[in-house]
């Protein structure tokens, strides 16, 4: 298998880590695995040392081919970023494909363009070919960014998106309602295929649960013993819509029972904070990030846990949070203020659902949770954690992948 992904990551490296967990449970199953990446992506928590173009590696018991490229702070360095990475792939497919010998090649890069060099490959050893789907692009950057869709840049992306659709042996996406655009871009029937990102149980044992968390944390955690905890850890950016949390956390201020604690760390903190003393809020606590390893130490004290976003179109063709995956194995109830039609939190009933950047909505669900006795919420999220035990495996992942290609 042949796993291209500009921003592979996975151990010290840091993000992405979704490569490196499903190459991790391919080699348990005994195949043989290369992960093709770039030597800088600003997602990483270190990058390697790379000297040379295709510097083969092993971290962790897995083959890393590292491209050389430039480091960057800008958006036009990231791009020139791509097009080296995208450049060296294409003029080096015979070397890739000898190399590697793959019977299976990936794309799975976030933006489309590296199904060119990964259909050459596949083509020169025979493999079949699959595109995998993260984020819709270039519908991201045009939402996100305000490109028009007469950009260059969007173009390119446009014409890489459709050619992914055309060539690919099966797709496969991380957002389970996306089939539908994809037909309109040229998916035929049948290639659709649903694999969203999973956990590592070995993250999520009891020793983990229990690990010791930085002083200050247990203090904040201590002095709110017999309050509900509406919690949240992740990165604070505004596509989380933690502004609205705070407006909701302004609407209880005078409901004693209920504290909201925000553990992480991003651009929007210091507005976030600003917020919180300007509005005179006692309710809401501030936490410094911790370690990945920590997150399931740091949400064993919440009571409810919160994900939200902004409004976007790019939420119904469905998500698939990490932190979902986090508050489910945690057996907490969830706030979801995301405008995703028929998520998984509405499937199951793991939590409730409501309407995005909606402080109101979120305050009226947070009082339904606080009316709820313990065992009640415990219920709740009992059946998120038992449907993540039983369908978000990397293992059970990892074979649902391959199976599409059987």
């Amino acid at each position: 298998i042949l796993l291209i992904n500009h921003y592979v990551g996975g151990g010290e490296l840091g993000m992405e880590y979704r490569p490196y967990y499903l190459a991790k449970e391919w080699v348990k199953q005994g195949h043989q695995v290369y992960l093709l990446g770039a030597s800088f992506s600003h997602l990483r928590l270190k990058n390697p040392d790379v000297k040379r173009d295709f510097t083969l590696e092993v971290r962790d018991g897995l083959n890393y081919i590292w491209v050389k490229t430039p480091s960057y702070t800008s958006s036009s360095k990231r791009v020139l970023n791509m097009g080296l990475f995208i450049s060296k792939l294409q003029s080096h497919t015979r070397k890739i494909a000898k190399t590697c010998a793959p019977d299976l090649v990936i794309a799975s890069s976030t933006y489309p363009l590296d199904i060119y060099p990964a259909k050459r490959i596949a083509k020169i050893t025979g493999a079949k070919l699959s595109y995998e789907v993260h984020d819709l692009w270039p519908m991201s950057p045009m939402l996100i960014g305000g490109y028009s869709e007469k950009h260059p840049f969007i173009r390119v992306m446009q014409k890489a998106e459709n050619d992914c659709y055309k060539y690919s042996d099966k797709v496969v996406s991380l957002l389970w309602n996306a089939e539908e655009h994809m037909r309109e871009h040229g998916l035929a029937e049948g290639k659709f295929v649903c694999v969203p990102n999973g956990y590592d149980p070995e993250d999520w044992t009891d020793e983990k649960r229990n690990l010791p968390l930085p002083d200050e944390h247990q203090k904040a955690f201590k002095t709110l013993e017999g309050k509900v905890v509406v919690g949240f850890a992740g990165g604070f950016a505004a596509s989380g819509a933690l502004m609205s949390l705070i407006e909701t956390a302004a609407l209880l201020k005078n409901d004693e029972k209920i504290h909201f604690v925000l553990v992480g760390k991003g651009p929007e903190e210091e507005s976030l904070r600003h917020e919180v003393k300007t509005m005179g809020l006692n309710n809401v606590a501030f936490l410094p990030a911790v370690s990945k390893y920590l997150i399931p130490s740091v949400i064993s004290h919440f009571d409810i846990g919160y994900m939200g976003g902004i409004h976007s179109e790019l939420h119904k063709y469905g998500t698939s949070y990490n932190k979902m995956t986090d508050y489910m194995l945690s057996g907490i109830p969830i706030l979801q203020a995301i405008d995703e039609p028929g998520s998984l939190i509405a499937k199951t009933g793991c939590g409730i659902q409501v309407n995005a950047e909606n402080p109101l909505d979120n305050s009226k669900a947070i009082l339904q949770f606080v009316e709820m006795t313990p065992e009640e919420r415990t219920r709740k999220g009992q059946i998120g954690k038992d449907y993540a035990i039983k369908n978000l495996t990397w293992k059970k992942l990892s074979e649902d992948f391959l199976k599409a290609f059987e």
